[in-house]
């Protein structure tokens, strides 16, 4: 089983950059893929950004692609996003998983094993 907290989010003004943190227990953590969501106010869930249990292999979508950057460190058992030019847009509670499925697949959530409890980023225009 593997539990994860996420970390980093703050407010920021637009055009400002951040990085966020998933920090995770648990031995099978570098067998997972992992996957970064965000929630707004008011709006359902959506996906962000996905990467391979290796740290090879990604996938985005594409309000964040170009701006944001997802990686890993194995080692230290820890997923990253760095979020650059953020907008008012990408105001949210940000949350990363754990899942069984290929990056590209990591949208449909099939095989999630674990959430975090989110972190907040506001951005302000």
């Amino acid at each position: 089983q593997v539990q994860l907290e996420e970390s980093g989010g703050k407010t920021v003004q637009a055009g400002g950059s951040l990085r966020l943190s998933c920090a995770a227990s648990g031995r099978t953590f570098s067998w997972l893929s992992c996957g970064w969501f965000r929630q707004a106010p008011g709006r359902e869930r959506e996906f962000v950004a996905a990467i391979s249990r290796s740290g090879f292999g990604t996938y985005y979508s594409d309000s964040v692609k170009g701006r944001f950057t997802i990686s890993r460190d194995n080692a230290k058992n820890t997923v990253y996003l760095q979020m650059d030019n953020l907008q008012p847009e990408d105001t949210a509670l940000y949350y990363c998983n754990a899942d069984t499925a290929p990056p590209e697949r990591v949208p449909d959530q099939a095989g999630v094993r674990s959430w975090g409890k989110g972190t907040r980023v506001t951005v302000s225009s």
